[in-house]
């Protein structure tokens, strides 16, 4: 699954084999959302992984840190 624009927000679900493989994920989008200094708001539950994207101080829109921070979020995947 792709990342998807819906409601002023890029979104994506993420599936993994246990709870600790969704959770050591979680792990590294947080180091890199502390890096880049922009935060998703997200959700995890077991295997899964929701993740929200949207800029709070541009008006909750989607701009073009959203779309870096997604890219890299997908570079930990490959």
């Amino acid at each position: 699954m792709e990342w998807k624009e819906e409601n002023n927000q890029l979104k994506r679900s993420f599936e993994f084999k246990n709870f600790v493989d969704a959770w050591g994920f979680m792990n590294k989008v947080a180091l890199l959302a502390e890096k880049m200094n922009h935060h998703p708001d997200w959700s995890n539950s077991y295997n899964k992984v929701e993740i929200a994207l949207t800029s709070h101080d541009a008006n909750n829109t989607i701009t073009e840190r959203d779309r870096k921070l997604a890219h890299q979020i997908d570079k930990l995947l490959s």
